[in-house]
Formats: structure tokens, C-alpha cells, sequence
């Protein structure tokens, strides 16, 4: 069994071609290009390590079988795992990626497995944009381009796809944004200014809450944004504390004074609103390496047995 970065992708580039030979609105084109895709996120996983790729166990023998260790029946991780792990991996694979990713997955599971035509009622201008963009993203995290994914004839007319999909994209959220600034200015002067100190202090509040304070693009008062950490954590060791650092990738953006909503990291950037920012926290070395008290007996019991029951060493009794 094959988890190498190389091969997954060359079965991908393969399944690919297969669908795109297929009639865009038969049901087999989506077949094959939910099985391509999986293989895309897969060969991205591995990029980083096909360690990834190993179901866990507690004598690592599927993990052994990537390391050269041949072992019976080794297991890859699930989907719903891969996907999971190209959000943490890939910083453009955002929340809206994995959505797409996993209603492929589903349909196509339920094409194979059911009775159900899963895909006879799944329209390619559903999914399609979605797809390209998500295959473009994984493409890019591993030095290749859609070129080389789909061919020069299919990655142009994707690239175009994508193109209008951003357009429309683009338009509709200014449209959002244009209909939010005229009921806001259309209120009277006092009721708008107590709508911005609200904000304002809301704001100051949800800061301290996992937010981050920027402009509202419709009304200029105080809004927030929460998003996906992405990257690896930068620790700082201070003077007495410990300081964690970690990128956020905007995904979801609220304004309490004008009531506009944007979600995913698409419409966040349409809207001027998706810089990626730094969250900021601090933590005592006790709380930081979940330190016991020596002297704390009933914490030590605690941390024994928790100790004891992960590593299999014995069954307590409570009686």
C-alpha cells in the first residue's frame, strides 16, 4: 500500500482526467472527481508527512507499515480526518473547502452505497466553482498548478469559472454591504450613535473573547471578526509567563450596529474585512504544562489514575 506523497498525487491527476472526460451533467463526471479530490487532500497530507496518513494505534503498526515495517491490513485515517488535517496544514484550506470536500464525499458514499442516485439532483453549478477552488488551493500546497492537475484546457476554463465566481461573489457582498449602510443611515442621528458606543463597547468585550476589532465596511462602527488558527503556534518563554502566538484566519464577521453578517473567508475578503491576525495569550507555567501539585492529593490520585487507565496498567477498583 501506497501513501507517498507522488503516487497519490499521480492517481489523482489520473481519476481527474477520467472525470473530465465524462458529460458534465451525467452522474459519473462527479463520481470521478470526488474520488480525484479525496486523492488531492490525501497527497497534501502526506506532503507534510505520510505519518498522517496512519490510523492510530497503540502499537503503531500502521504507522510501522509507511516506516517500511511491513504489517497485515494497514488502515489510513478517514476523510472526515484528512479533511481535518488539510484545514490545520494548508492556510487557505478554510472551513469552506472542507464543506465541499465533505458533501463530494457524501454524495459520492451514498452513490456507491445506497440505492439512492445521489448525484442525479446535485447540479455541477452547485459544486463546480467549489471543487476548482478547493483543487487549485491543494494543488498550490504542493508546488504544483491547476495546469498541471487538470491540463491546460480544463485549468483555463477553471480558472475562468473561478473568475466570474469571484465577480458575482464580489458583487453580492457589496450589494450586502451597500443595503446595510442605507437602513443605518437612514436611522436617526441619536439611534445611530447609540448603536456605535454599543458596538464600540461590544467590541471591547468580544476582544477578550477569542474576537478581533476591526471596521465595519457598511456602517464604520465597531465590528469583529473570529476566524481558524492556521500554522504552528509561536511560544515565547517571558519572565514568569508563557506567551502563545497564533495566526487566525478571519472566517466569520459580525457587526452589532447595522446587523450585517458575512460568513467564510471569501466574503470576508470581498468585503475588504479577512486579514489574517495574531491572537495573543498568556499562561503560567503551571497552567501552560498542566503542572500537579505535589501536595494536592486528590490531583495526583486524579492524574495517577487517568495515567494508569490510558496506559492500560491495571483497572481500579472504586468500591
Amino acid at each position: 500500500m501506497s501513501w507517498d506523497k507522488d503516487s497519490l498525487w499521480q492517481k489523482s491527476v489520473l481519476f481527474l482526467d477520467r472525470a473530465f472526460k465524462e458529460d458534465r451533467e451525467g452522474d459519473v463526471f462527479p463520481l470521478w472527481a470526488s474520488m480525484g479530490l479525496e486523492l488531492l487532500c490525501r497527497a497534501a497530507v502526506a506532503n507534510v508527512s505520510p505519518l498522517l496518513l496512519a490510523e492510530p494505534e497503540k502499537d503503531q503498526r500502521h504507522a510501522l507499515h509507511i516506516l517500511g515495517y511491513g504489517t497485515a491490513n494497514p488502515k489510513s485515517v478517514n476523510t472526515t480526518q484528512v479533511l481535518g488535517l488539510c484545514k490545520v496544514l494548508i492556510t487557505k484550506f478554510t472551513e469552506d473547502e472542507v464543506r465541499l470536500a465533505q458533501t463530494l464525499s457524501g454524495r459520492r458514499n451514498e452513490e456507491l452505497h445506497t440505492g439512492s442516485a445521489a448525484f442525479a439532483t446535485f447540479p455541477v453549478q452547485d459544486w463546480l466553482p467549489g471543487f476548482f477552488r478547493t483543487c487549485s488551493i491543494l494543488s498550490e500546497s504542493l508546488g504544483y498548478a491547476l495546469d498541471d492537475l487538470l491540463g491546460p484546457d480544463e485549468a483555463n476554463a477553471a480558472n475562468a469559472t473561478l473568475g466570474e465566481a469571484e465577480k458575482n461573489l464580489v458583487g453580492a457582498v457589496k450589494a450586502d454591504i451597500a443595503a446595510h449602510a442605507t437602513v443605518f443611515v437612514a436611522k436617526p442621528e441619536v439611534e445611530r450613535a447609540e448603536l456605535v458606543e454599543k458596538a464600540r463597547v461590544s467590541g471591547d468585550e468580544l476582544a477578550h473573547q477569542r474576537h478581533h476589532r476591526v471596521e465595519c465596511p457598511a456602517c464604520k462602527s465597531v465590528a469583529t471578526v473570529q476566524g481558524d488558527d492556521v500554522g504552528k503556534q509561536r511560544v515565547e518563554h517571558g519572565d514568569g509567563f508563557i506567551t502563545v502566538r497564533q495566526t487566525v484566519l478571519p472566517t466569520r464577521f459580525m457587526c452589532s450596529a447595522c446587523g450585517l453578517r458575512l460568513v467564510g473567508y471569501q466574503a470576508l475578503r470581498a468585503a475588504g474585512v479577512a486579514d489574517h491576525f495574531t491572537r495573543r495569550s498568556e499562561f503560567s507555567p503551571s497552567d501552560y504544562y498542566e503542572l500537579i501539585d505535589p501536595e494536592d492529593s486528590s490531583a495526583m490520585d486524579a492524574y495517577m489514575r487517568n495515567y494508569a487507565e490510558q496506559h492500560d496498567y491495571y483497572q481500579f477498583n472504586n468500591d
